[in-house]
């Protein structure tokens, strides 16, 4: 196949993608897609632009021998992620596709991988409008779009002194999954599957957060570790943090794995992992106390599960306290690439 063919038969639509789930997509927004130098959207009135970019790396990001339809899940969905901690509404994406001459003749493995990214594409209403293919090592770079009503926006810069910290869903599996696919430790297979779902199929929370919208004062997505992404709310806030480890404990997925004192699953080692295991695409978001039951409320309308695991302070930093009553100072520094 040359460039051209492969863009046809996989990647270029032959029908629409289904109505969207969310309102704020439902007015028809792409003017252009696939086919010309640029596509075009139409913008609703009122409306901003959100735009966010994420990389896969082989080698990096994923294994090699990562199962496709998953790979192309989770290419959308850590981008979905960042519009959800936004509280925007997808409307569209461009897909950067470099592919070593071994990808590119293997049928299966692209039929495979465009499953999995439509799949999820369609499940949010957010069609694939261009992009780009070359040869080289595997590379997934996927750009995506949505839109918020102007002043709306869940920015990271709105934290306040005495509001309170919120998490989603649980934390920790996806570096459960990835320590045992590295060999730091072993896990039973049930356990596996259900950690391994989690690292390598994310789910956005879209649907949080847009019913956070007008609730929560900041937020950001659990991508490089809740200690990391929380610092970045403190910094953009000008604010500090203190977290309760007993709370924190309670967004760790119940798995059965064995507790011996010093192991790697006791309980220290089983809220650090929560704190900077990464990988979880989970929101952190911050609300006043007063809005506890609309946050709730919120919480159920997104069918998502939360825990109040904290609270904003005045003193810089971001601190834990322990069960002893003590409190600890934490590094708030998310992953880096290049450190």
């Amino acid at each position: 196949m040359g460039e051209f063919e492969l863009i046809d038969r996989f990647f270029k639509r032959k029908s629409p993608p289904p109505p969207a789930p969310q309102a704020d997509n439902a007015t028809q927004t792409i003017a252009l897609g696939i086919g010309d130098d640029c596509a075009l959207l139409q913008l609703a009135p009122g409306q901003q632009l959100a735009i966010s970019t994420d990389m896969l790396v082989e080698g990096r990001h994923f294994f090699a021998d990562v199962d496709p339809d998953a790979l192309g899940h989770k290419a959308l969905a850590v981008n979905l992620s960042d519009l959800a901690a936004m509280g925007a509404a997808p409307l569209a994406f461009t897909l950067a596709l470099a592919l070593p001459p071994e990808r590119a003749r293997d049928e299966a493995w692209l039929g495979a991988f465009a499953r999995g990214l439509f799949a999820l594409a369609d499940a949010h209403a957010c069609p694939l409008i261009g992009g780009d293919t070359t040869a080289g090592p595997l590379n997934l770079c996927i750009t995506v779009f949505g839109q918020v009503p102007a002043g709306q926006a869940l920015r990271r810069d709105g934290a306040r002194v005495g509001d309170d910290i919120w998490v989603s869903g649980t934390l920790g599996d996806a570096r459960l999954a990835l320590g045992a696919l590295r060999g730091e430790w072993t896990l039973p297979p049930a356990v596996l599957a259900a950690a391994r779902q989690r690292l390598e199929r994310p789910t956005p929370r879209l649907a949080l957060g847009l019913a956070l919208r007008g609730i929560a004062s900041a937020a950001a997505d659990v991508s490089d570790g809740l200690a990391g992404d929380l610092g970045h709310i403190l910094q953009a806030s000008r604010v500090g943090a203190v977290l309760d480890s007993a709370d924190v404990s309670f967004l760790i997925a119940e798995y059965a794995l064995p507790s011996s004192a010093g192991g790697p699953f006791d309980a220290d080692r089983r809220w650090r992992m929560a704190l900077t295991g990464g990988d979880d695409y989970e929101l952190v978001f911050t609300a006043p106390p007063v809005a506890r039951a609309a946050v709730q409320a919120a919480a159920e309308r997104a069918a998502t599960p939360v825990t109040r695991i904290g609270r904003i302070e005045a003193a810089p930093g971001l601190r834990l306290t322990g069960a002893d009553g003590r409190t600890t100072p934490l590094a708030a520094r998310a992953f880096d690439h290049f450190a």
